[in-house]
C-alpha cells in the first residue's frame, strides 16, 4: 500500500461532500492525519458516518473570521503543526451579469476570497516547514463563461493570492498552488438554486465545452490533490493545476 503522507497532518476545508470528501478518504489511504471542516450539521454528520475513525471532522465556518482564527488555533494545540493544507471550501451561484445581486457578488467574495485569504494569514504561523498549500480554484477564472462573472472572479483573486503566497513563504520551503476543476460530478449542482431542468440544461451546456466529452469525479480531482500535497511535486509551487478534462487547455 502506497503511503506518500505517511506522518502528515493534512487539513481539508469544506471537506464533508464531493471534492473534499473524496480527497479526504484519499489522503486518509497514503497514511496522513486527516481533519476535515463543514458548518452543514447534515453533512458534517454523514462525513463522520462515511470517513470513521480514519480522519477527524471538526465544525467550522470557513467564511467566518472568527471562525477561522479559531481553527488553526485548534490545529495547533491538538498536532503542533500542519503539513498539508487544502482549502477547498466554496460556493458557486451562477446569473447573467446584468441580473447578479450584490448580494450574490458579496457573498461568494466572502466565502471563495476572504475566506481562503484569511485561511492562509492564520495558517503561517502553524505550517511546518516544507508544508504543501493549495486551494481549489476553477477553470473558469480562466474563461468568459457566460453567467459566472461572480464566481469566475473570486476564482481569478484567488488565483493571484497564491501567486503572492507562494512567494511569501518561499523560504521556509512551503509551496503554495491552486487546483482548478473543471465540470465535476459533485453535490454542488444541487446548491445552485435553479430549477431541476435549468440545472439539466446548464451541466449540458457545459460538458459540450470539454474536450474528453465528460464530467470529471471527485476521485480524478482527488488523485490530483494528492500530487500536491506529496513529494512528488517537492518543485512545484505557484501554478495552477487544471483538472478540467481540457475545457480550458484546448
Amino acid at each position: 500500500m502506497s503511503t506518500l503522507l505517511s506522518g502528515k497532518v493534512a487539513l481539508i476545508t469544506g471537506g464533508t461532500t464531493g471534492i473534499g470528501l473524496a480527497t479526504a478518504q484519499r489522503f486518509a489511504a497514503e497514511g496522513a492525519t486527516v481533519i476535515v471542516t463543514g458548518r452543514n450539521p447534515e453533512t458534517l454528520a454523514t462525513a463522520r458516518e462515511v470517513l470513521g475513525d480514519t480522519a477527524a471532522v471538526w465544525p467550522s465556518d470557513a467564511a467566518d473570521p472568527e471562525a477561522i482564527a479559531a481553527l488553526f488555533a485548534q490545529v495547533k494545540s491538538v498536532h503542533g503543526g500542519l503539513d498539508v493544507l487544502f482549502l477547498n471550501a466554496g460556493i458557486a451561484k451562477f446569473a447573467p451579469l446584468s441580473d447578479t445581486p450584490v448580494e450574490l457578488f458579496d457573498q461568494q467574495f466572502g466565502v471563495n476570497v476572504r475566506g481562503p485569504w484569511l485561511a492562509l494569514k492564520h495558517a503561517a504561523s502553524v505550517l511546518n516547514d516544507g508544508a504543501s498549500v493549495f486551494i481549489n480554484a476553477s477553470a473558469v477564472h480562466g474563461k468568459g463563461m457566460p453567467g459566472a462573472s461572480a464566481y469566475a472572479a473570486t476564482k481569478a483573486a484567488v488565483r493571484s493570492i497564491v501567486r503572492t503566497a507562494a512567494a511569501e513563504l518561499a523560504e521556509r520551503g512551503i509551496r503554495v498552488n491552486t487546483l482548478s476543476p473543471g465540470p465535476i460530478e459533485t453535490p454542488i449542482y444541487s446548491k445552485l438554486e435553479m430549477p431541476a431542468e435549468a440545472v439539466q440544461e446548464f451541466a449540458a451546456g457545459v460538458q459540450q465545452q470539454v474536450p474528453l466529452g465528460r464530467f470529471g469525479s471527485a476521485d480524478e480531482v482527488a488523485g490530483a490533490a494528492l500530487f500536491l500535497a506529496s513529494s512528488l511535486s517537492s518543485y512545484v509551487t505557484g501554478i495552477d493545476l487544471p483538472v478540467d478534462g481540457g475545457m480550458a487547455q484546448v
